[in-house]
């Protein structure tokens, strides 16, 4: 099974698997980079329980849009939001297969991937895809974790992405910057 799909995620999420929390670092630099969001659209690929959207909406105050494969997460992430403090929007969708003229906005200023990239089956492809949502000038966030940076004992030391496949990512981007936290690297990509 490809871990790219609803299939895989869904029962993740719904027996409870959480992921890495976003943290004070990361939000940081993420800040620095993105800037303020003026009510301008974002777009959170992958947006597990909305953290992410969440901090794009009400922290930088763009107008997000999380989207998830997995209808529980999704789930999680709508359960955060209140009547007095509404919350991004939260869709549905699998950014490698679905049709994405079904998102709220053409076009998105900040589009943001955090911990996803290393799951996608078809990278290029997926990169492509972003390209073509991103606005003159926007920012795609990546955060992946990088192969290797792991101590040799740990389980997951081979979990990441290859030196190939930050190339895939970074290739074609008229400006590229990358921050390093800990086994995570973030990167800073425009057209």
């Amino acid at each position: 099974m490809t871990t790219a799909t609803a299939a895989y995620w869904e029962p993740l999420w719904l027996e409870g698997r959480r992921y890495r929390r976003l943290d004070e670092p990361e939000t940081r630099l993420l800040d620095e980079h993105l800037g303020p969001g003026r009510g301008r659209a974002a777009l959170d690929i992958g947006c597990g329980d909305g953290a992410l959207a969440r901090h794009l909406h009400h922290q930088l105050g763009y107008r997000a849009t999380g989207i998830d494969c997995s209808p529980s997460a999704l789930v999680l992430a709508a359960a955060k939001d209140s009547t007095e403090r509404p919350g991004p929007l939260w869709r549905c969708a699998d950014v490698g297969a679905d049709d994405l003229t079904a998102l709220p906005e053409p076009a998105y200023a900040a589009i943001t991937c955090r911990l996803v990239y290393r799951w996608l089956d078809d990278k290029a492809a997926f990169v492509n895809r972003v390209r073509r949502l991103l606005v003159p000038g926007g920012v795609f966030w990546v955060v992946t974790e990088i192969t290797g940076r792991r101590e040799d004992t740990d389980p997951l030391h081979g979990l990441g992405i290859s030196p190939a496949e930050a190339e895939i990512l970074t290739a074609g981007w008229s400006v590229v910057r990358t921050n390093d936290l800990d086994v995570l690297r973030c990167y800073a990509l425009r057209p």
